[in-house]
């Protein structure tokens, strides 16, 4: 599809791109928003928890909302396009990856930009449930290349997944980390690198023979979390291994389903190849959208609903 062109307009600060990421992480204000938990045991012993919320007439159809990184079914990005969705109709599955929602996971293992095995034990899990006709997924974020590469990698889709919608999602992981490298990014960097060393240090007492201090003190950088952790806990050579066999740029041409990717032009998350233009022009499902502004999450409107969170609604929706 061709490129669309994004109504969104931002205002006074929200134009700049650091504002309405840190507004948007930091200080606005979640909505109040009801949501029951289950929990989801793995196959291999561990779990996931979600956070499901209800419209208020029984709905058919259901949006699953994956969370980015060190983030969880709390933060307000989560609330806000949960909250939209339920006064809308829809009924809301905000997932917690494991380690996420409050609790030390089990297993060694985490979660990572690329581990749709996980993802798919969530959608089973709500099929078994035999109550959703209609199922979508959104994703933040890590969370958006995670489903767009789940997308991409399945032939056979549940055929109740119909559409799907990614927002600020760096399809190319190496060419992110590159950006949040660089020095004006060294604020969100540090606070992803403070929370994930906090995890690692917990993890630690539970796995010693496979984590130590001496490995805690050299990471420094996010590419030194997962040449120590990330990478060899899940099974790949190291961080570019990683990266070159999660990024979800190399997936989307084989997507079957309409999905809309939202990425922001001034998203100082996002690398260039980030904004696949030439694959959307020629696919028949991607549809890609680059507002001017937004920054990364930031898609500010009002406090009460964003843009993005309006934008993935009316996606859902369209014919």
């Amino acid at each position: 599809m061709p490129i669309i062109p994004s109504a969104y307009r931002a205002h006074g600060p929200f134009q700049n791109g650091h504002f309405s990421t840190i507004y948007s992480a930091k200080l606005r204000r979640a909505p109040h928003l009801l949501q029951q938990r289950e929990r989801v045991m793995l196959h291999d012993g561990d779990f996931m928890d979600l956070d499901f919320s209800f419209s208020k007439e029984p709905s058919r159809c259901l949006a699953i909302i994956l969370h980015g990184l060190e983030g969880n079914a709390q933060r307000t990005y989560m609330k806000g396009q949960s909250f939209h969705l339920v006064q809308n109709g829809w009924d809301a599955c905000a997932v917690n990856y494991r380690g996420c929602s409050g609790e030390t996971n089990r297993s060694y293992t985490s979660y990572h930009a690329g581990k749709t095995d996980d993802l798919k034990e969530v959608i089973q899990y709500i099929l078994s449930k035999d109550r959703y006709d209609k199922i979508a997924l959104i994703g933040f974020s890590l969370g958006g290349n995670l489903l767009l590469k789940y997308l991409g990698e399945n032939n056979n889709l549940p055929k109740e997944i119909y559409k799907a919608v990614a927002v600020s999602v760096p399809v190319q992981l190496k060419g992110s980390l590159e950006r949040l490298s660089q020095w004006n990014n060294w604020i969100y960097r540090t606070a992803f690198l403070v929370d994930l060393k906090k995890k690692y240090r917990v993890k630690m007492q539970a796995y010693p023979e496979s984590m130590s201090q001496s490995d805690l003190k050299k990471i420094t950088s996010l590419k030194a979390f997962d040449d120590i952790y990330t990478a060899p806990a899940h099974g790949f050579m190291d961080a570019f291994d990683y990266y070159n066999q999660n990024s979800s740029l190399q997936f989307l041409a084989a997507i079957t389903i309409p999905t809309l990717i939202l990425n922001a032009k001034n998203d100082s998350f996002l690398s260039e190849n980030c904004y696949p233009v030439s694959l959307a022009d020629n696919s028949k499902n991607i549809y890609l959208e680059i507002p001017k502004f937004g920054g990364h999450v930031g898609f500010h409107k009002t406090d009460k609903c964003y843009y993005s969170e309006e934008r993935a609604l009316q996606f859902l929706t369209s014919k």
